[in-house]
């Protein structure tokens, strides 16, 4: 299909793009072609390219840490034919940020992280080379369908002026789950992938003393890890009247859990952006995280004297760290008046596509800027005059 997008602009289209986005290992062939195959197309030959990179530990289908020396893949040889059992092996991330005028991820903490071994997934030492070209643009979400004063999935609708109303939908997400309906026992949730990269583990094993020990209910929804799941399902057998558990995909459910939940955890071990925090402090569901990555971007640590804040974060990846941070927050949440000013701030967050658009407007200008001087300096090299 990469292939296809560039034979149809050089032969079948009379216009032709000022700049190609190509996101992941999956479309890193067209850097790659526009790099070598087309680069001397009459019509391609000028267009700039953005390669963007949204989890680096995925490079395709093979094992990055393990390839043997026979195969490793050199990011500069040409594509191999599709029948050949050297395709596979081909790297087209690690060739995306090669040819790629401009490489960027989804968060500008992520673009930093990535420039050390613990999360440079082997390309640490290309993307510190090529660091003066890599740049980072967190993702956003859609304001118009994530939206709780309108969102027809919730029983009750609210914004940042209505918010005793969001009232009705915790009690409904704790009915929905057979737990207590109480609106002072805190609800504390995790909604997405259930895998270690997440930090799952973390809060399986800081869940089972808050539950023992405190008067909270947890709720988890997702798919992923069988052996994490089954200690998901374990946690709600030892604590029934306190744990509901939805361990598979739900397309509607989500949204109930964001208005009703008090907190909900994004404890990760690294993550590129989150978006799962973002669409919780939309609805006003307070979130607590590792400081890594988009998090770290995306929710500013609570400061009482300043009255400050989005959210709860902490920044060793440990369970201590994490719990510690829990307990503050159920602190917090006792003190009403100071838990609705957290929230208000929260929902009042620009986390919306209008916002990240007018970011990768200006890359897309840097990256047109550094094609046309690239090619200005091969023409000079060339003895030859250009003028673009």
């Amino acid at each position: 299909m990469s292939r296809g997008c560039l034979e149809f602009f050089s032969k079948d289209s009379d216009w032709v793009p000022d700049i190609f986005h190509a996101n992941e290992w999956e479309t890193g062939h067209i850097p790659d072609w526009l790099r070598t195959a087309y680069d001397k197309d009459p019509k391609l030959f000028s267009s700039a390219v953005i390669f963007t990179i949204h989890n680096l530990q995925f490079h395709g289908n093979f094992d990055h840490r393990n390839v043997p020396e026979l195969n490793m893949d050199d990011g500069r040889s040409p594509v191999a034919n599709f029948f050949s059992e050297r395709l596979v092996w081909q790297d087209f991330l690690k060739r995306g940020i090669i040819y790629g005028d401009i490489v960027n991820t989804v968060s500008k903490t992520y673009a930093k992280e990535i420039l050390q071994p613990e999360y440079g997934e082997c390309l640490d030492r290309l993307l510190t080379e090529v660091r003066s070209k890599l740049y980072g643009i967190r993702n956003g979400i859609d304001y118009d369908e994530l939206n709780p004063a309108t969102d027809k999935l919730l029983k009750a609708n609210y914004d940042v002026r209505s918010l005793d109303a969001r009232v009705v939908n915790k009690l409904a997400l704790q009915e929905e789950f057979d737990l207590e309906q109480d609106e002072d026992i805190p609800l504390l949730a995790y909604m997405g992938r259930i895998d270690m990269q997440k930090g799952v583990d973390l809060l399986v094993e800081i869940m089972r003393p808050l539950l023992k020990d405190f008067r909270v209910q947890f709720i988890v929804m997702g798919s992923g890890d069988g052996g994490l799941m089954e200690m998901f399902r374990q946690l709600k057998k030892d604590f029934p009247a306190k744990v509901g558990a939805h361990l598979m995909a739900d397309f509607t459910l989500p949204r109930l859990i964001f208005a009703g939940a008090d907190i909900m955890f994004y404890p990760s071990r690294f993550e590129p952006c989150g978006i799962v925090p973002m669409e919780g402090m939309r609805y006003g569901a307070i979130p607590i995280v590792r400081a890594t990555g988009g998090l770290a971007d995306t929710v500013e640590q609570f400061d009482p004297a300043a009255n400050t804040g989005t959210g709860f974060v902490f920044q060793t990846f440990d369970g201590w760290s994490l719990f510690a941070q829990t307990i503050r927050a159920l602190e917090i949440f006792r003190q009403k008046k100071v838990w609705r000013e957290l929230q208000k701030r929260a929902m009042m967050q620009d986390n919306s596509w209008e916002a990240r658009a007018r970011e990768y407007l200006e890359l897309y200008k840097k990256a047109i800027h550094f094609r046309n001087k690239r090619l200005i300096e091969e023409e000079r090299l060339r003895g030859e005059d250009v003028s673009l």
